[in-house]
């Protein structure tokens, strides 16, 4: 998959079927196209468009909701660079999660990489927030963009299903299954799970250049993908690391007869300006 970490990564963990990387995820994608990587497909969740920081911020820390504010800039500046590295590195879809604002923008510039964009997907939320100054409707959910980078006709695994995907934001049961909320924008297990079963097939190698707290890769490896993730905040790719440590784990102490235990986490240290085990 990986053998050795990009020039420009801080650090880089394997941990059974993944390989996490700390670092810049448009210097790390470019390095590891340079090196002939090419995964199935990227699934990723970048931040937000730079108008929800720019109008949302100072109200969501006014009125005393820190945690719907991303503690990161906005993605505007690395949109264009990011879309065709993902375009470049996968053999099949490209999708992006993004506010309604960003649709276009991700749309265009998709096409500009030359991935065939195919339509705008919603993730319903049920439980979403309300609108608390009662001045006009509160937004339902968030989108993500699909495009096919690959060769041929695209092919998914859900027919003629719509593009909706309707999980709850936040729950008593989700909370204590899948929520860790050390990440502001953390999705859901059950609704990464859902996209994975529709959009890729086990044993398929999954991306995701904007990997955050790894929820990705957690749905991923427990459902027979590998995975890829790159993320540029220590704080977050050391609770990634944590969380995809303990998926690993536990299927090593639960092997089946189908299945070989994963090897466990190897830390790569930086020695001698290259990154060793």
């Amino acid at each position: 998959m990986i053998h050795k970490a990009p020039p420009s990564a801080v650090r880089m963990e394997r941990i059974g079927d993944a390989v996490l990387i700390q670092g810049d995820c448009v210097a790390i994608l470019r390095e590891l196209i340079a090196a002939g990587l090419s995964v199935s497909h990227v699934i990723a969740d970048p931040p937000y468009e730079d108008v929800y920081h720019e109008k949302f911020g100072a109200i969501c820390r006014r009125d005393g909701y820190s945690d719907a504010y991303p503690d990161f800039e906005g993605v505007d500046s690395i949109r264009d660079d990011a879309a065709a590295g993902a375009v470049q590195v996968s053999a099949g879809w490209v999708l992006f999660f993004c506010l309604a604002e960003g649709v276009a923008a991700w749309r265009d510039a998709l096409q500009r990489a030359e991935a065939k964009y195919k339509r705008c997907c919603f993730w319903v939320k049920p439980d979403a927030r309300p609108q608390f100054n009662g001045q006009g409707p509160a937004s339902p959910g968030e989108c993500f963009v699909t495009a096919w980078a690959g060769k041929g006709h695209a092919r998914w695994n859900a027919g003629g299903k719509k593009g909706a995907y309707t999980h709850n934001q936040s729950s008593p049961e989700r909370r204590a299954k899948d929520k860790d909320k050390r990440h502001p924008t953390e999705k859901p297990l059950s609704l990464m799970s859902e996209i994975l079963r529709d959009f890729t097939n086990p044993g398929e190698l999954i991306l995701d250049s904007f990997m955050g707290s790894g929820s990705t890769g957690v749905a991923a490896l427990k459902m027979g993908r590998r995975f890829i993730g790159i993320e540029k905040d220590a704080r977050y790719f050391d609770l990634a690391v944590e969380r995809i440590t303990a998926v690993v784990q536990d299927r090593e102490q639960q092997p089946t007869m189908f299945e070989v235990p994963r090897a466990k986490s190897q830390k790569l240290k930086l020695v001698g300006g290259k990154m060793n085990a």
